[in-house]
C-alpha cells in the first residue's frame, strides 16, 4: 500500500520549497521559491514524529544547511533520512548525529559517470540497510536520466529495470524526484510512477508535482501499492493550499494499520 512520506528541504539554512528545475549553484539567479519557513527545521521534524510519518527525508540543498539539518535530526533521533552532500567520508557522521539512513546522489557520479568504487565505499561505511540511493531524474525523450548537482547536470545513467536491479543490491531504498515537475503542483509523472513500480525490487519513494490528496490513491493504483509518495509545495504546512497535512496522516493511519 502506498504511504505518505514527509520531506524537509533545507536551502541556505532555512526550510524551503523550491521549483526543482530552477535550483543552481548560483542561488541568486533564476531561483523560484514557493515557500520559506519562519519556523525552524526541528518544528517540522517534531510534526512528522508526532504523527508517525516514517521514512521522512531531510535534503540539504547546497551549503549552509548543516546546522539546520542536525537540528532536525535531533528532534527525531533515528527517525529521519538525510541527503545532500553525502560522501563516504561524512556518511557515518550523519548516522552518528541521528540519521536513520543517508541518501546519496552526486557523490556516486563524479564527472557525471557512475563510480562503482564510490558506491562500494559507501556500502562498506554504513551498510545496505542504512543507504538510500537518490535517482532523481529529468525526462529526455522517452527516457529518464539521473540528474545531479541540484538536478542541473545530466549523468550517464538511465533509469530502467537493469539499473534499478543492479543498484538495489547495495541499498535499501530509492528516492526519485521528478525534477521537471518538482515544485510545480501540476501533477505527478504518472509514467515514471508506473515504471518505478515495475522495475524496482526494493521500496521506492516518488516526489514531484503531487497536487491533491487524491494523488495518494492514484499512485497506489498506478504502482499497485509499491511506490510511496512525498508532497512538498502543495502541502499546507509548507504554505500550500491544495493538500492538508492532516489528510495525509489520516491516509497513513487508515491504510497502513
Amino acid at each position: 500500500m502506498t504511504r505518505f512520506r514527509g520531506c524537509i528541504d533545507i536551502h541556505a539554512g532555512k526550510v524551503k520549497q523550491i521549483v526543482g528545475g530552477t535550483l543552481s549553484d548560483d542561488t541568486n539567479t533564476g531561483l523560484k521559491t514557493n515557500f520559506v519557513a519562519t519556523l525552524p527545521s526541528s518544528h517540522f521534524a517534531k510534526l512528522y514524529r508526532e504523527n508517525g510519518v516514517s521514512g521522512t527525508h531531510v535534503i540539504k540543498l547546497g551549503p549552509g544547511c548543516d546546522d539546520a539539518a542536525i537540528e532536525a535530526l535531533r528532534a527525531w533521533d533515528g527517525g529521519l533520512q538525510i541527503g545532500g552532500g553525502i560522501t563516504a567520508e561524512n556518511a557515518q557522521f550523519w548516522i552518528a548525529n541521528g540519521a536513520e539512513k543517508v541518501i546519496v546522489t552526486s557523490y556516486l557520479f563524479p564527472n557525471g559517470r557512475l563510480d562503482l568504487s564510490r558506491l562500494q565505499q559507501l556500502h562498506d561505511k554504513v551498510g545496505k540497510e542504512k543507504l538510500v540511493i537518490d535517482l532523481s531524474c529529468r525526462r529526455r525523450g522517452g527516457e529518464w536520466i539521473v540528474a545531479m548537482n541540484k538536478w542541473q547536470t545530466m549523468t550517464d545513467t538511465v533509469i530502467n529495470k537493469q539499473t534499478l536491479e543492479f543498484l538495489a543490491s547495495c541499498c535499501s531504498e530509492f528516492l526519485v524526484h521528478a525534477a521537471d515537475v518538482e515544485g510545480l503542483c501540476r501533477g505527478i509523472d504518472e509514467d515514471l510512477v508506473v515504471a518505478l513500480a515495475q522495475w524496482s525490487p526494493i521500496p521506492v519513494t516518488y516526489a514531484g508535482g503531487a497536487k491533491s490528496i487524491d494523488d495518494l490513491a492514484l499512485v497506489d493504483r498506478l504502482s499497485e501499492g509499491k511506490v510511496d509518495l512525498t508532497y512538498g509545495s502543495a502541502l499546507d504546512i509548507f504554505g500550500g493550499t491544495l493538500v492538508p497535512f492532516a489528510a495525509c496522516v489520516a491516509w497513513n493511519n487508515t491504510h497502513l494499520t
